[in-house]
């Protein structure tokens, strides 16, 4: 057909053939002879040829075993009025393969061969041409149909193509978009420390350039530990899994910790967005934050609101800095936003729209589109400029 058939389909093609059944109706309730039976017969291996190599062709090729089909089916028609079951056969391929400024003349071409030949073998009355008519009519609209359906199959085997490709780019500029989280603001401060070190060594300064070198050698090992819990975090365990992860390390911390309210059932796009969400505001209460509290809840109802916050004291006023940004930024690809108060601690509101959830996959594919070569320049870009500046400014 217009395209290569695939193998399920190719399969399927040998099961219509059972339509050849009503081929030898005719051969049984009226009287034949032998002859007539014999080459009812002879017939069928051109015809099963014709028929394979129609289904399995390209449409400017097709019009050669359709024609063959219907030749066979004139040749027989003397023999075995059973004829029209191939005759709807090759209308089957008309209406598969040709659109309908070419299918109603190839419909009226068979119905006046239909005509020509009960006139020529003097069939008593019509009953060949019409119910041949119907029939070769009613079956050109079935293969109309599954020209369509196939259409629609392939263009959503298409549709599906494309967001895997684009989920794929999506995942690296997510991928790039954390570690520039991550580790901006951390590579900045070795920098920084090192640059601090190399001055307190030409003043001769030991201890305090020691005393540095120390910070230095600390931010290290934390980065690393960061790195490997975003490295278990792409596992993407689930959001169950991750808010347990999440307590358990403010826990660890010295915090209490409570949890409230049911955990949304999400879209993979959704949930993984909110896991790293919710990753990068527990990694700041952690860095910045000298709570002995923390609290995070979840309602449903009558959007999807998730609440965390703590009892600490803000020291510096929040920026975009240490992903703020990017947690926004995840936010508005789901249609939600961000709300930041620090009248009584820090506390983070997440709002999400429940009916945006429910198709956040497709809705944040097609915003994806329009942003994905923006968000690429800016994160390229990022650690490049918080280099020249102080990475413990303006931050949470």
């Amino acid at each position: 057909m217009q395209d290569p058939q695939t193998q399920t389909e190719l399969k399927l093609a040998k099961y219509y053939l059972v339509n050849l059944a009503f081929y030898f109706i005719p051969l049984f309730i009226m009287p034949v002879s032998p002859w007539q039976w014999l080459a009812s017969l002879l017939v069928l291996p051109p015809f099963i040829y014709c028929y394979f190599r129609a289904y399995g062709a390209d449409r400017d090729k097709v019009h050669w075993p359709i024609l063959g089909i219907i030749l066979l089916a004139i040749l027989i028609t003397p023999a075995n009025p059973g004829s029209l079951s191939l005759f709807t056969f090759a209308a089957f391929f008309i209406g598969f393969f040709y659109p309908l400024r070419l299918l109603l003349p190839a419909l009226l071409l068979i119905a006046l061969v239909l005509l020509a030949l009960n006139q020529l073998l003097g069939f008593n009355g019509l009953y060949f041409v019409y119910y041949g008519c119907g029939l070769t009519a009613a079956i050109s609209l079935l293969g109309v149909a599954e020209r369509k359906r196939q259409q629609a199959k392939r263009q959503a085997r298409r549709s599906e193509e494309e967001i895997r490709a684009l989920a794929t780019m999506l995942e690296r500029e997510r991928i790039g978009r954390d570690l520039h989280d991550l580790m901006g603001h951390q590579l900045s401060s070795i920098a920084l420390k090192a640059e601090l070190a190399n001055k307190l060594l030409q003043k001769n300064d030991l201890q305090a350039s020691r005393e540095q070198l120390t910070e230095l050698a600390q931010i290290a090992r934390d980065s690393l530990s960061q790195i490997r819990r975003a490295v278990a975090d792409y596992r993407h365990q689930g959001l169950d899994s991750c808010c347990a992860q999440l307590c358990r390390r403010l826990r660890e911390k010295g915090l209490a910790v409570s949890l409230e309210g049911e955990l949304p059932v999400l879209s993979p796009l959704a949930e993984s967005q909110l896991i790293l969400i919710l990753t990068e505001l527990v990694s700041n209460i952690l860095r910045h934050s000298d709570a002995t509290e923390a609290h995070l809840s979840f309602t449903l109802e009558p959007q999807l609101t998730i609440c965390l916050r703590d009892n600490g004291t803000i020291r510096l006023k929040p920026t975009p800095g240490n992903g703020l940004k990017g947690i926004a930024e995840r936010l508005a690809l789901l249609g939600g936003e961000l709300q930041i108060d620090t009248a009584k601690g820090f506390s983070a509101l997440l709002l999400l729209p429940r009916q945006q959830l429910l198709s956040a996959q497709g809705e944040g594919v097609e915003k994806a589109k329009s942003t994905v070569k923006t968000e690429s320049t800016e994160n390229m870009g990022k650690l490049a400029q918080e280099q020249h500046k102080n990475p413990l400014e303006g931050q949470v």
